[in-house]
């Protein structure tokens, strides 16, 4: 799992880093519309958390039957979804970069990215639905693999498109978008086809369309739906930033999105591990055992926060060297900006590797209700006015916008503690 996340966001850096060489303030564009694709993703991210639960549940009774008739609904539940997200989408590109605060000059190259990128939604949605119930049965090997194959595969197309090398056209930015849609394509055809042949045990994806089950639908909407809204609150609390930031300096901007792929990077391994035990607690409490569950639970804090806190040294002594791979001159307002950034992202870590671990007991368990009413008192009630308490009425600028996103994990751990203590996550059975 951890070098799956790794490749997924790894492609997001290569793009970062090949746009920011043509030129640093394309930076700002390819931030603005970053944040409006993970916007964009919480539909799908619901879907693929009632997914894994409902999945590694059935997997976990040896219920195969009801596990496949769950990946081929999932599939054709999938395609509504991203197709729709894709027109949707690129109808409304243009309003939603402006509502984030894109100035003309951002909002151009935004869209060369965003428009590409919103067309081939399918595609991506379908790799991580199918990565998802392969994880769900604990098969994360396949996906592995799969997406070595597609992110070697995303940075030559990348590399020939962004810079127009052996004959190809220069698109710059934009290429960087046709090149990651290209191999996402690639990458939900061969998951498909591994699927399709059945050459994951217990899995088999049939080749036919059926009526959409409405009991598993509700059920996966019961589940994904305040799994999707806590999607959608993270990503207003980091909207909220941006917006805070493109009223402070543009070049905040542009940092913060170069922070966001190294964030991105740094916390591969604690979600990881937080999708790992997702897929374990769900197959624990199919199987009738909560106290299994409960001993995923305590491997999970002591692995991840060790993991964590390593990574946060790293981010907090090196973090200059860092900002340095993306082409970011050294003592400019940009590289300060990216500094300050990624060394506020590096003392958060620690404690937020506990809180993601606890995070994916609660959605493996189905417990999402518990975990939005979590994001939402410490995203909505703290982060998002202490961020702006700090950065506009106490003066600290961006500083002051960042410095609440760390303060925001001691709330998230003593809620999600609570929570745990109160074992109501703790149902067990297929249908719980």
């Amino acid at each position: 799992m951890i070098g799956v996340n790794l490749l997924q966001v790894l492609a997001l850096a290569i793009d970062t880093i090949m746009v920011g060489h043509l030129d640093n303030s394309l930076l700002t564009s390819l931030s603005f519309a970053t944040q409006v694709i993970f916007l964009l993703l919480v539909v799908m991210m619901g879907l693929t958390i009632g997914t894994v639960a409902t999945v590694a549940r059935a997997y976990g009774a040896r219920d195969i039957a009801r596990v496949n008739h769950v990946l081929l609904q999932g599939t054709m539940l999938t395609i509504m979804v991203g197709v729709g997200v894709g027109i949707v989408g690129n109808l409304f590109a243009p309003q939603i970069l402006l509502a984030l605060g894109a100035r003309p000059n951002a909002l151009a190259g935004g869209l060369e990215f965003l428009r590409p990128m919103l067309a081939g939604t399918v595609f991506w949605y379908l790799v991580i639905l199918y990565g998802a119930v392969m994880r769900g049965v604990g098969n994360t090997r396949i996906p592995f693999l799969v997406a070595l194959l597609t992110t070697t595969l995303n940075t030559g197309i990348n590399y020939l498109l962004i810079y127009g090398k052996l004959g190809f056209p220069a698109l710059g930015i934009q290429g960087a978008a046709i090149g990651t849609v290209i191999s996402q394509f690639v990458g939900a055809v061969l998951l498909g086809a591994i699927l399709r042949r059945g050459m994951v045990a217990d899995l088999r994806l049939p080749l036919r369309v059926e009526r959409i089950d409405r009991v598993l639908a509700r059920q996966l909407a019961r589940i994904g739906t305040p799994a999707a809204l806590d999607m959608l609150v993270l990503n207003a609390s980091f909207l909220s930033i941006v917006g805070m930031l493109g009223r402070i300096d543009e070049l905040a901007v542009a940092a913060h999105g170069v922070g966001l792929r190294i964030q991105a990077l740094a916390f591969v391994p604690g979600l990881a591990i937080s999708q790992a035990t997702s897929a374990l607690v769900g197959q624990a409490l199919g199987a009738g055992n909560s106290d299994q569950a409960r001993q995923v639970m305590r491997a999970s804090i002591l692995l991840c926060t060790a993991i964590m806190s390593v990574l946060a040294l790293v981010l907090v002594v090196w973090a200059q060297p860092i900002v340095a791979l993306f082409k970011v001159p050294a003592n400019t307002p940009l590289s300060d900006f990216a500094v300050t950034w990624i060394r506020m992202l590096g003392y958060s870590m620690p404690l937020a590797g506990w809180q993601i671990s606890m995070g994916g007991l609660l959605q493996g368990a189905g417990a999402t209700q518990l975990s939005l009413r979590i994001n939402l008192l410490s995203t909505l009630l703290f982060q998002i006015p202490a961020s702006a308490i700090l950065g506009f009425v106490v003066g600290w600028g961006a500083f002051g916008v960042w410095l609440a996103f760390p303060l925001s994990f001691v709330l998230r751990i003593w809620l999600t503690d609570r929570a745990y203590r109160s074992n109501v996550w703790a149902k067990v059975g297929v249908h719980a």
